[in-house]
């Protein structure tokens, strides 16, 4: 279970604002699990070039969505939301995210 606090909270509910649109989500459901996973691939040098094609279409499935909503990417104003994200997607996959009260 991963608990956000008040502040944390805020921004979760502002990136789900800013995510409103269902083909944003689902280019989101893709891009963000492929970005994340790329890390970790990427760390290995036999995995570099699976972890940059995992990390480019991961990101051309974020601005795709983008599109659709026709709204800039949350991280643009606010680093952290790259992080949101993350927790955000954790949270539509049922994975234990709790928001504060």
């Amino acid at each position: 279970m991963i608990r956000l606090n008040a502040e944390w909270t805020d921004l979760m509910h502002g990136y789900e604002e800013q995510h409103a649109d269902p083909r944003n989500q689902a280019c989101h459901k893709i891009g963000i699990p492929l970005i994340a996973a790329s890390l970790p691939i990427g760390a290995t040098v036999v995995g570099l070039p699976l972890a940059a094609t995992m990390f480019t279409v991961g990101w051309g499935f974020q601005f795709v969505g983008h599109a659709f909503e026709g709204k800039k990417p949350a991280f643009v104003d606010d680093k952290r939301n790259l992080i949101v994200g993350l927790l955000w997607w954790l949270k539509k996959s049922g994975v234990g995210v709790e928001l504060a009260s």
